[in-house]
């Protein structure tokens, strides 16, 4: 089970599947890519766009037809438009810009002459060397970081919770947070040291709690709640602020991308379907 995302597969060349990749009509006043997406785990139509390129990502349920699907597309025009608009180019990770460490917001200070390579002191982390491998070098402490310290959070919630996963592994996904296998196999994002440690907490108390409920049931929600009982709070946060941080480093040059959300056809029910 995955958090962050929907999880969907490509489509499968079934004879009703729409295609993978087109545009909107060209009598539209914009031409809008589009990206379809057919997920077994999904409830409703959602629609979501990529931060990165401005793609609208179609997800379609089991038994939702392309034609369902294209006229949500139609009746949100204007949310995507709206949406696709407020992209801007993201900040870099350069000398004077910011990056989180487990919520705490610092600031990266470029050091050309000294030695140490990349170390934290007080509210910023110092970057010695050519400004030219700045963004690579503070993506690589933030690496060390994550591999430090979210291992001994799911060490101690596993604990607490008398979670027993087979294994622990930090993976650069740039569409979840976490997720758990059957196996007791636990993924998590390394960004996921950059947020507050509640929410990270979270992120890790939900896919601790599927080694004993694999799915979104009452049971496994009221689990979730048991350990943490601020989760709508943690939800809210990653819905506002998750975007921007799954976003960094994927364009190899340490980039933040704006979160530019999704909608789907109901309210969301959890965090586990977006």
């Amino acid at each position: 089970m995955a958090i962050g995302g929907n999880n969907p597969s490509p489509l499968a060349p079934a004879r009703h599947s729409p295609p993978p990749f087109m545009t909107t009509p060209s009598d539209e006043p914009t031409s809008i890519p589009i990206r379809w997406r057919r997920s077994t785990r999904a409830r409703r139509i959602a629609l979501r766009i990529d931060p990165s390129d401005g793609i609208v990502t179609i997800t379609l349920p089991p038994r939702a037809t392309q034609g369902s699907g294209m006229a949500f597309f139609q009746a949100n025009l204007a949310w995507i438009e709206r949406q696709r608009q407020q992209r801007r180019p993201p900040p870099r990770l350069q000398n004077g810009s910011t990056i989180t460490l487990e919520g705490e917001i610092l600031t990266i200070r470029h050091a050309p002459t000294a030695r140490r390579g990349v170390w934290h002191e007080g509210d910023a982390i110092h970057v010695s060397g050519d400004a030219a491998f700045l963004p690579r070098r503070v993506l690589s402490f933030m690496h060390d970081q994550a591999a430090r310290r979210l291992p001994g959070a799911v060490h101690h919630w596993a604990t607490r919770m008398e979670a027993k996963p087979t294994s622990i592994a930090l993976r650069d996904v740039r569409s979840r947070w976490g997720s758990c296998t059957r196996q007791g196999r636990i993924m998590l994002s390394w960004r996921l040291v950059m947020t507050p440690p509640a929410v990270r907490d979270y992120v890790i108390i939900h896919e601790l709690a599927h080694l004993a409920h694999f799915d979104h049931s009452q049971r496994f929600w009221q689990r979730v709640e048991t350990f943490c009982p601020a989760r709508k709070r943690a939800e809210t946060w990653l819905r506002r602020h998750g975007g921007t941080l799954l976003q960094v480093g994927n364009t190899g040059t340490g980039d933040f991308l704006p979160d530019t959300g999704v909608l789907e056809d109901a309210p969301a029910a959890s965090l586990a379907e977006w």
